[in-house]
């Protein structure tokens, strides 16, 4: 466990606060939930942003070193998660953005969040769309067979098409320079194969009954994850008895969570949040 989880955890625990754990998608850090943690710490919740394995601390760290994201996995990833989040002493909420959205429902599917929110998630087995720019935006993975067991890096352009599509080209380089990391190509291999794999680890009990409240929030702008994808999901969450709900957030591309519009994405998570703690 990292210095930065373990702080963050303490810090729940000794709060009497409901936890509000945080996780990122593939090409950012814990960091780019920031602004987020601050904004649930005032609504009187316990951030914790958590860190994927071998995270770096920052991002020039990480465009230091792309070979400490290399090889990670969907599975690894989430029983990582499982793993600090067993150390809360109460069951928190859970709120992802992309993988970091895939990774939300496998925790929620597991029984370990009180409430949840997938923000653009990532499809998993059972999720069948597969639109154009979806595509385009997962080949600078997909292109070569080889980057499953490699970190990848984003280009500006490759960024701006994938997360920056509904920003200024201004506004879209500051976010590529703050936030933009390498990523590992694994879990994209994993989502692209889910449905031809049954033993793919990209997939999500949605039966559970202990899953929790669930919302979906999509941006209707995404390419990475359009309204095809997000709402295929949603209506696989349907099976489950628990409250399952979705929004689509309008003008708003992938980069929803990070953007200069991200505290519209956060009342609305915040918002569902404060029905169910």
């Amino acid at each position: 466990m990292s210095a930065h989880d373990e702080q963050q955890i303490q810090s729940a625990n000794s709060s009497g606060r409901t936890p509000v754990v945080f996780v990122h998608g593939l090409w950012l850090l814990p960091s780019s939930w920031d602004r987020w943690t601050v904004h649930f710490e005032q609504a009187g919740y316990a951030p914790v942003s958590l860190s994927w394995p071998d995270d770096p601390e920052t991002v020039e760290e990480a465009n230091s070193h792309p070979e400490v994201f290399a090889g990670k996995t969907v599975g690894q990833v989430a029983d990582h998660l499982e793993s600090l989040i067993g150390r809360l002493q109460r069951k928190p909420v859970v709120i992802g953005h992309s993988f970091g959205g895939l990774l939300t429902q496998i925790l929620a599917g597991r029984g370990l969040a009180t409430a949840s929110v997938a923000i653009d998630p990532a499809p998993f087995r059972g999720v069948l769309p597969l639109p154009v720019s979806a595509l385009r935006s997962s080949a600078p993975v997909l292109s070569n067979p080889a980057n499953r067991h490699r970190a990848v890096p984003l280009t500006f352009e490759q960024f701006r098409y994938a997360f920056a599509n509904a920003v200024s080209e201004e506004e879209a380089k500051e976010l590529f320079e703050t936030f933009a990391v390498p990523a590992p190509g694994a879990p994209v291999f994993q989502a692209a194969t889910a449905n031809f794999n049954p033993w793919t680890e990209a997939k999500v009990d949605t039966d559970n009954p202990d899953r929790g409240p669930l919302l979906i929030i999509s941006g209707e702008k995404d390419h990475t994850v359009p309204w095809a994808i997000a709402n295929a999901s949603y209506k696989r969450q349907l099976h489950n008895p628990g409250i399952t709900e979705i929004t689509e957030i309008t003008g708003r591309g992938h980069a929803l969570t990070i953007d200069s519009g991200w505290q519209e994405v956060a009342e609305t998570a915040l918002t569902f949040v404060r029905r169910f703690t």
